[in-house]
């Protein structure tokens, strides 16, 4: 019976999809086509998958949606859902419209849709002129709703111009602050001895960007410098922020309140700080992270490299402070306006 309602509602090749990754007429799998949550509570609990053919574009609340699929899942159950993306939107409207009155649709439908949908001040009148149904999702946002919502990303396959995700269930999720749409925001990072602290900067990710690390580092390799190859989480602006080190300004708050240094190591998230070796990690513990660090002055390209780097300043500056961060400072100095060095 699931088996011809996927194909009704969805055609053979999202069928044959579906199936790598659950037992469609299986009991223990639940298949709707729902955007409220009443239709998801009808639904019993510890099922081992549920797949919803409705795009998640037209569910106002998905956050809360994403828990209560979680809730009606066994641990490792697989919940099966799909998006349109704000890529494969700007195709569908270039795709149906002539050129010119596409570039004006899509302007004026991104601005009302997408911006309109995550300022405060607007957010009341996007929702009550189109009842949440319609939003413009980025990829980055809706898999990071997923991971923030107690899911890991398995897969992702796009048919039909519409992309379908497939997650496992992980854990139960807790009442944790959801994150802000502002464009000044923290990012929880490693400071010293150990310490979380929040690093503020101006947003260059799409939202919930940072739950979507784990994922990053699962599909793409480190490039040269550190970063992550092919990172679809960083927005079209904000890598213009990053090429002017505009998003960086604000960590100056994070200078003045005394959990940064000008120069040192630089910050890390957990995750990108478990990567290191455990030597580097204690020695990290031991000195303050700062705004501009030795990757500046050394310009290593490898992940091994970077660490060398990290391990020689840290020894460097453990003897000899002041002349340490003096000497990493100019040769930083050097290479950002001379040799035009840019982060990514």
């Amino acid at each position: 019976m699931n088996k011809g309602i996927i194909i009704a509602e969805q055609g053979e090749k999202t069928y044959a999809y579906l199936s790598k990754f659950l037992d469609i007429e299986s009991e223990d799998v639940e298949v709707v086509k729902t955007t409220t949550a009443f239709n998801v509570l009808k639904i019993p609990s510890s099922k081992k998958g549920i797949i919803n053919l409705n795009k998640i574009n037209d569910i106002k609340k998905i956050n809360d949606f994403f828990k209560l699929i979680n809730d009606k899942l066994e641990n490792g159950g697989v919940f099966i859902g799909c998006v349109e993306t704000k890529k494969e939107r700007r195709k569908r409207i270039y795709k149906k419209y002539p050129i010119g009155i596409a570039q004006i649709y899509y302007l004026f439908d991104f601005i009302f849709k997408r911006v309109f949908s995550k300022l405060w001040i607007t957010r009341w009148l996007y929702f009550f002129v189109t009842a949440g149904r319609n939003q413009v999702l980025s990829r980055a946002e809706a898999l990071g709703r997923l991971a923030y919502c107690g899911f890991e990303i398995v897969n992702e396959h796009e048919i039909d111009n519409i992309n379908y995700f497939v997650a496992k269930k992980i854990k139960t999720i807790e009442n944790v602050k959801e994150p802000r749409f502002s464009i000044l925001f923290r990012m929880n990072r490693v400071g010293e001895n150990g310490e979380l602290i929040n690093v503020y900067k101006i947003r260059t990710m799409h939202p919930y960007a940072e739950y979507l690390q784990d994922y990053i580092y699962k599909i793409n390799d480190l490039q040269k410098g550190g970063k992550f190859k092919n990172d679809f989480r960083v927005t079209t602006w904000g890598k213009v922020l990053r090429k002017l080190w505009i998003d960086e300004l604000p960590m100056l708050v994070n200078l003045i309140k005394g959990q940064l240094k000008i120069v040192g190591v630089r910050p890390l998230s957990k995750h990108y700080l478990s990567l290191y070796s455990s030597e580097l990690i204690e020695k990290r513990k031991t000195i303050k992270p700062g705004l501009i660090p030795p990757f500046y002055a050394d310009m290593p390209e490898t992940l091994d490299e970077i660490m060398d780097s990290e391990l020689k300043y840290i020894d460097a500056y453990l003897k000899n402070p002041f002349s340490t961060d003096l000497k990493y400072f100019f040769k930083a100095f050097s290479n950002i306006i001379i040799k035009k060095v840019r982060s990514n």
